[in-house]
């Protein structure tokens, strides 16, 4: 999990669940049982908490990744490179007891996406490690969370962040139906995508007007401000100051890969925090 600190600059706090991606890219997706043929392979570095750090790094911030990998090849290399982007590394911890998480991602020619995580090392992140890195919790400006490590840490991590009066930007990814509330109350910002949102209220997310339904409910469960991510259409906002839902629409662009998608909005929201 992430950290984005610095003062005068962003703290962003986030889960990086699979920093290993191994990539293969195709013309499309294969059935069940099928084998097909493949244009790419690729192994790089991931995970929605370290992409978010990384590009809130090139984009100025000062910033710093809490998160644990594999005594292995995997999460040597993953320090390394966390180091050669500008990401503190004070936070890494490295394991014995679980390998470093990976993802193995299939991506067709329209840029759609099929993804298999293995967390690993990611789910041993513990309180223990948010009592370590708690001063640079506590002073930072922004902190995110999202679901891809145990849920109870994150919400503790959120708890310390409010607490030392540190704005929250939460999202309930992978979304859960039984979401703790304390969830909806220490979030400054909550963004969810379509699916995201039809978990958390029942309401399923077809047109502008769903999303400001599911916005308005959000709310009233404790939220200062809900962003609902529409894909194509751009996403929905609303607020405890400004009520009335704003739709903001997304420029049209042809879609080469969607997997860091949601790493690349979360950056823009925190900017927008600053």
């Amino acid at each position: 999990f992430l950290i984005d600190v610095g003062k005068g600059s962003v703290a962003l706090h986030s889960e990086n669940f699979s920093p290993v991606v191994l990539g293969d890219f195709t013309t499309r997706l294969p059935k069940a049982g099928e084998t097909i043929l493949g244009q790419k392979f690729f192994i790089g570095f991931g995970g929605k908490g370290a992409n978010q750090c990384v590009q809130s790094a090139r984009l100025g911030a000062k910033t710093s990744l809490i998160c644990k990998v594999g005594k292995d090849s995997f999460g040597n290399d993953y320090v390394a490179n966390l180091k050669k982007n500008g990401v503190s590394t004070a936070f890494v911890g490295q394991t014995a007891d679980a390998v470093t998480g990976t993802a193995s991602i299939i991506v067709n020619s329209e840029g759609q996406n099929v993804i298999v995580i293995v967390p690993g090392a990611n789910l041993l992140l513990n309180s223990e490690d948010l009592k370590r890195a708690s001063d640079i919790i506590c002073k930072s400006k922004v902190v995110v969370c999202q679901l891809e490590i145990t849920p109870a840490v994150s919400l503790e991590a959120l708890k310390m962040a409010r607490a030392s009066g540190v704005k929250t930007l939460f999202n309930p990814a992978p979304a859960l139906a039984d979401l703790d509330p304390e969830f909806y109350t220490h979030s400054d910002i909550f963004c969810c995508n379509e699916t995201e949102a039809e978990i958390l209220t029942g309401i399923p997310v077809g047109n502008l007007e769903d999303a400001e339904k599911v916005g308005r409910m959000l709310l009233e469960r404790g939220c200062k401000l809900v962003i609902v991510t529409l894909g194509a259409e751009g996403c929905m906002m609303i607020s405890v100051e400004e009520p009335i839902p704003k739709h903001v629409p997304a420029e049209k662009v042809r879609a080469v890969d969607t997997t860091v998608l949601s790493p690349c909005s979360s950056c823009t929201e925190v900017s927008t925090c600053l």
